[in-house]
């Protein structure tokens, strides 16, 4: 009986932390990461408490609801380390990371925040940073890249591009290819003015 019991908890323990974390990434990805705690349990249909028992911190609670775009963020920067062109590994690079930046406004400002050094998220954003440089640095040694771009030139295009609205995810990540395209024109040495992606309706004002 002891068994079962202890069985149970343990079970309704998995669930609580699984929809903890559902309605916290659906909350950020919509929301950007200022909703409260309080909000989230709500949401949850748990206690505060619940919510700090399985996440002491709100950063430990954005670290691992952000895991799984943290991990792609790498992934993305490893296959344009990967190409044997430095400047193509670059443009696919930067188009892939502001869609799916584009794509997710809680993970976006996560990204761009100063969480504490003890969440496995800033180890693999510094990481993913640090892939981006050896990218950067082989993409200039081709003379394809302005001998002036810096790594911060990523950061202010991922902070620009955090803010497009759309009326659907499809419409904003179409926004993002294009917002790309321009972005990885003025990267390069000498701009080649390729066709844009198709342009999108915006709103004119925030929701």
């Amino acid at each position: 009986m002891a068994i079962e019991v202890i069985t149970q908890r343990r079970s309704d323990a998995r669930d609580n932390r699984a929809r903890i974390l559902a309605v916290a990434r659906g909350a950020f990805a919509a929301e950007g990461i200022d909703v409260p705690i309080r909000e989230i349990a709500r949401r949850a249909e748990l206690g505060v408490a619940t919510v700090y028992r399985h996440f002491p911190t709100k950063d430990a609670l954005l670290a691992e609801a952000f895991a799984e775009q943290m991990a792609s963020c790498v992934e993305i920067v490893e296959e344009g380390l990967a190409e044997s062109d430095p400047w193509n590994g670059f443009c696919r690079a930067i188009e892939k990371l502001m869609v799916l930046h584009a794509l997710d406004r809680g993970f976006a400002r996560a990204f761009t925040s100063q969480l504490p050094d003890a969440t496995g998220f800033v180890a693999e954003r510094d990481r993913s940073l640090l892939l981006m440089l050896e990218l950067v640095r082989r993409a200039k040694a081709t003379g394809t890249m302005r001998s002036d771009f810096v790594l911060e030139d990523v950061s202010l295009a991922l902070m620009a591009n955090e803010g497009i609205r759309a009326d659907s995810p499809e419409l904003r990540a179409a926004a993002s290819r294009r917002f790309a395209a321009l972005m990885i024109q003025s990267f390069q040495a000498e701009p080649v003015r390729m066709p844009l992606p198709p342009a999108v309706r915006l709103p004119l004002s925030r929701r």
